[in-house]
């Protein structure tokens, strides 16, 4: 029974981001979509995009940049292009678990991070701060739509069944 409760503790949520947006659930691949919401199943968690957009002509084009090197990915969640500004950097955001809480980290990104009301990071200035259960993270500048509520799943026990 030891190796079942192993392999449970494995798939379990941590945590998970609840998409409060539509904008946000229309930037999420639809694989990483359980209902509302993206499963965290370890820490750090980080959240970027690949691509950047332009306007030519008139025109939305996507632009694809090529990462620097080569290695595994830079981020657990890849927020897709959809064909809006999203004003969310490569490397934007990441939750750490530090100790008996979390902390939310903006990795330099241009426009910055909110957690409710504080500004996390601007302007490739990065930044740090606690993070809460239930706390809303904002990606992107004031006013951006790509708001999640970040939910944790500590002190709930895991059941034996008998």
């Amino acid at each position: 029974m030891d190796d079942k409760e192993t392999l449970l503790m494995k798939v379990l949520p941590k945590a998970v981001l609840r998409i409060l947006t539509p904008e946000a659930q229309e930037a999420v691949p639809q694989a990483q979509l359980v209902g509302d919401v993206v499963v965290i199943l370890d820490f750090p968690f980080r959240v970027g995009r690949e691509s950047r957009i332009r306007k030519v002509d008139g025109k939305i084009e996507r632009i694809e940049r090529p990462k620097d090197h080569a290695g595994p990915p830079s981020n657990d969640l890849y927020l897709v292009d959809r064909g809006h500004l999203l004003n969310i950097s490569r490397e934007h955001f990441q939750i750490e678990k530090d100790g008996d809480g979390y902390v939310l980290v903006d990795r330099g990104s241009a426009c910055g991070t909110r957690v409710g009301e504080k500004r996390v990071g601007s302007g490739d200035a990065g930044g740090r701060c606690a993070l809460q259960d239930g706390d809303i993270i904002a990606a992107g500048a004031k006013g951006t739509p790509y708001r999640f509520q970040f939910v944790t799943f500590d002190g709930y026990a895991m059941m034996k069944r008998s």
